[in-house]
């Protein structure tokens, strides 16, 4: 199940003066990770790629899929199961962690997605995007900050996604609760850069996991799991804040941000129909 991530070439000295907000993370060997949100999709691929460059890994969610039989077999990957919206049960479980050792990483995977427009509201459901995606985001940093502002040591990233630069159809639910990770890793930031602790945020493109694999429609530059798992490590290598992919993609991206609502709404609608 472990994945080999290829190495690349290095960028410039320029490049890396400018990428660098973060102290790159390049040898893994000796450091503790936990992956929350990760027994599929990214944060599998991610757990996978990090135990194969030598990091000892924690994953968590609600169900193990799978997780189990690889944790039997590998000393150096744990699993403990953990509901991120049940706060007794985080605090449980980080400091069940923190026991055996500092966390050189934690990274929040954990996402709930289902399309929904407001001409057919379902609030039940928005809330619980926002318990998931957003709250229990809260919850996990909440546990584990303590411990890395005494060490001034550690680094938080949270997989967000570029559906949450700007409003998009069907992203009622979803996209907002996106919006509000970017910018909690935002001002992490600002907060705890002088604090000797890493922030980043994880901002994907379409990638190929049970969540996307509900669209009916077709994703545009869609990747593997795999290759993002090579993107975010890439991404850590080289102390960026905002690790985005495929950058075929998430440039063109970029640049709507920056369009007037004027232009950017009959935009949208002419490209997606809706």
């Amino acid at each position: 199940m472990l994945q080999k991530v290829s190495p690349q070439p290095a960028p410039s000295a320029a490049a890396r003066r400018w990428l660098q907000l973060n102290a790159p993370m390049t040898d893994w060997h000796g450091r503790r990770v936990w992956l929350v949100g990760a027994s599929t999709g990214i944060g599998l691929a991610c757990a996978q790629a990090l135990r194969a460059a030598g990091a000892q890994v924690v994953i968590s969610a609600r169900n193990p899929q799978g997780v189990q039989d690889w944790a039997a077999q590998d000393a150096g990957v744990q699993w403990r199961a953990l509901d991120v919206g049940d706060h007794a049960e985080v605090q449980a479980t980080a400091r069940a962690i923190l026991a055996e050792g500092p966390l050189d990483l934690v990274v929040y995977a954990a996402g709930y997605y289902r399309a929904q427009r407001a001409t057919a509201m379902d609030l039940e459901d928005l809330l619980q995007h926002d318990k998931v995606n957003y709250q229990g985001a809260l919850q996990v940093i909440h546990a584990v900050l303590p411990g890395m502002l005494a060490r001034q040591c550690g680094h938080v990233s949270v997989l967000s996604s570029v559906a949450g630069w700007r409003g998009l159809p069907n992203g009622l639910a979803y996209g907002p609760t996106k919006a509000a990770l970017t910018h909690l890793a935002e001002t992490l930031y600002m907060d705890l850069q002088d604090q000797g602790i890493g922030v980043s945020v994880i901002n994907p493109g379409f990638v190929a996991t049970p969540l996307t694999a509900q669209n009916q429609f077709t994703m545009p530059a869609l990747i593997s799991p795999e290759e993002a798992a090579r993107q975010m490590l890439r991404g850590w290598a080289s102390g960026q804040f905002d690790i985005h992919f495929p950058k075929r993609f998430t440039f063109w991206l970029k640049l709507l941000r920056l369009l007037p609502y004027r232009l950017y709404f009959p935009l949208v609608r002419k490209f997606t129909g809706l």
